[in-house]
Formats: structure tokens, C-alpha cells, sequence
């Protein structure tokens, strides 16, 4: 099954093709550019690379949230785009879950990504004989309240994501994660939207689709919050 992967989530834009679990091409830019200009390049770029055309992929994939909005929307947008019509496999997978797949050993391993007003999106994972196991699920938190949650796996944590500085210099952990393991990779974004459709029933498969594609903000937006405060309600 051939696979186009892709996160816009965060400020490093990334795109992979994959062939199941087998990496066929990747690309992955932390320029500044908005995933807007860069995103639709690379993906055409890369499957010119590889020689395969968009009607030959049978699954696209993305990271849904948590996340930048803007960038989530961008990366859902892109992926419904290429996919509409064409009745393949659409699969949206957690930010967080996809980056804790950057960590090929053993241990236990906390996602983190800057969410803006003293938070961080994270979640807690178990890595244990190459299976991954959730042990909190994606959530806005303080540093503290997240720092109160590790602390009961010890120090020994692996961290990614763009939060890394925010949460390693206050909790500081004994373990420290290369940069290029930190920084979102569309691989990783493919094996979890395989291993999702892989374990899925057939009622959920069937849900898979472009046109159920959707954003997971886990927290209204910035203009939402404005309404809110101005009595509007949504």
C-alpha cells in the first residue's frame, strides 16, 4: 500500500512516501516559509522523484491536531484536495502520537508542542519491544500540571516536539533527544495512519475518507475565545 504522508502541524513542514512501513521518499523543510508556499511544492516534487503519480497512492495522511491552526488546516486542506474524488483511504492521526514515533527504543516518551498561553499540547507514551502504548491522552496542560503527571514515570523521558526546551529546562530530564528526532517526520505520520487503519474494524474504515477528514484543535481558537468574551456563541 502506497502512502503520502505529511505534517504541517508545527513550523517544520514534512512529506513522506512510503510503501507500507518501507520509506520511499522524504522531505522535510524548517526554512520559516508558511506551509502554504512550501507545502504543494514538495509533495509534487517528491512524487516526481519517485516516479508515482497521486492516483497511484492508496492511503493519504495527516496530522490532524494538536498543533498551529493554521497549519493543521493547511495540511487537512492539502491532503482533501489531492484526495477528493478518488475514493482512496484518508487517514488523520494525533500530532502527538505521530511524534512519538520518531523514538526507535525502548522507554517512555512525552510529546510536546508550544500551544501558546503558558501551555503545552503532550501526551505520555510507553515505547516497550517496538510497541507503542498511550498512557495520557493529548491535552492543553500547564508546565506543572504536566511535570505532576511525568514525574510519576521517574526521569527517565524522552521528549520531542518544539516544547522540548520549555519542559526539558524546567523538568530535566536525564535523557536528551537528538534535534533531527525532535522536529516532526511524515514517516512517522504514515506508520501511525497505517498501524490506525490496520487496527480499525470495517464500520471504522468506512469513515476514512476525504470527506471525513476534519481538524482536532483541542482548544477554541483565538478568534473563537474572542467571540466567546463578546457574548456571540457558536
Amino acid at each position: 500500500m502506497k502512502i503520502l504522508a505529511l505534517d504541517t502541524s508545527a513550523k517544520t513542514a514534512t512529506v513522506a512516501l512510503t510503501d507500507d512501513r518501507k520509506l520511499l521518499a522524504s522531505d522535510r523543510k524548517n526554512t520559516g516559509l508558511t506551509h502554504s508556499e512550501t507545502m504543494l511544492p514538495m509533495v509534487v516534487s517528491l512524487l516526481d522523484g519517485a516516479n508515482v503519480s497521486v492516483d497511484e497512492i492508496d492511503m493519504f495522511a495527516c496530522t490532524v491536531g494538536p498543533g498551529s491552526f493554521t497549519g493543521v488546516r493547511i495540511g487537512v486542506s492539502l491532503i482533501k484536495g489531492l484526495a477528493f474524488g478518488k475514493n482512496k483511504i484518508c487517514v488523520g492521526v494525533s500530532t502527538l502520537d505521530a511524534l512519538a514515533r520518531n523514538i526507535e527504543g525502548d522507554g517512555f516518551i512525552v510529546p510536546v508542542m508550544d500551544a501558546r498561553r503558558s501551555r503545552l499540547y503532550s501526551a505520555i507514551f510507553k515505547k516497550e519491544n517496538g510497541t507503542l502504548t498511550r498512557l495520557m491522552n493529548d491535552d492543553a496542560r500547564t508546565v506543572d500540571e504536566l511535570i505532576a503527571e511525568i514525574s510519576k514515570y521517574g526521569r527517565d523521558i524522552y521528549f520531542v516536539g518544539d516544547g522540548y526546551d520549555i519542559i526539558n529546562g524546567t523538568f530535566a530530564s536525564t535523557l536528551t533527544t537528538q534535534e533531527q528526532l525532535r522536529l516532526p517526520n511524515a514517516y512517522s505520520v504514515a506508520v501511525a495512519a497505517l498501524e490506525k487503519y490496520e487496527k480499525a474494524d470495517d464500520g471504522e474504515r468506512e469513515l476514512m475518507t476525504d470527506l471525513m477528514l476534519r481538524p482536532e484543535y483541542l482548544r477554541p481558537s483565538q478568534a473563537e475565545r474572542t467571540l466567546t468574551s463578546k457574548g456571540v456563541i457558536l
